[in-house]
């Protein structure tokens, strides 16, 4: 049934979380918790950074940073192709007075 419940461990920089969810969200969890572990390797291989908290303060940030980007570059296209609406309508408009 998909209203029951699943009872799933999700390792973060080596921290084990037990979480309950239902069975449509732990693929999308285990692969940001993949995606997490992948980052924090990245990060701790390019800048020599060993603090867990620093690093995870450091994905947060780039997940967070990556996040916005992709609400702004919609936010871009939405307002691109408005202003194309508004083109076309505006030469239907005046193929339709001629």
């Amino acid at each position: 049934m998909k209203n029951e419940k699943l009872k799933i461990k999700i390792s973060i920089a080596d921290r084990v979380y037990p979480l309950t969810v239902f069975p449509q969200q732990e693929e999308g969890l285990r692969k940001a918790a993949k995606e997490i572990e992948r980052a924090i390797k990245q990060f701790e291989q390019s800048y020599a950074v060993r603090d867990k908290q620093d690093v995870l303060a450091m994905c947060a940030l780039q997940f967070a940073a990556k996040n916005e980007q992709k609400s702004i570059d919609n936010s871009n296209q939405v307002t691109e192709a408005e202003e194309k609406l508004n083109a076309l309508n505006h030469l239907l408009t005046e193929f339709l007075a001629n």
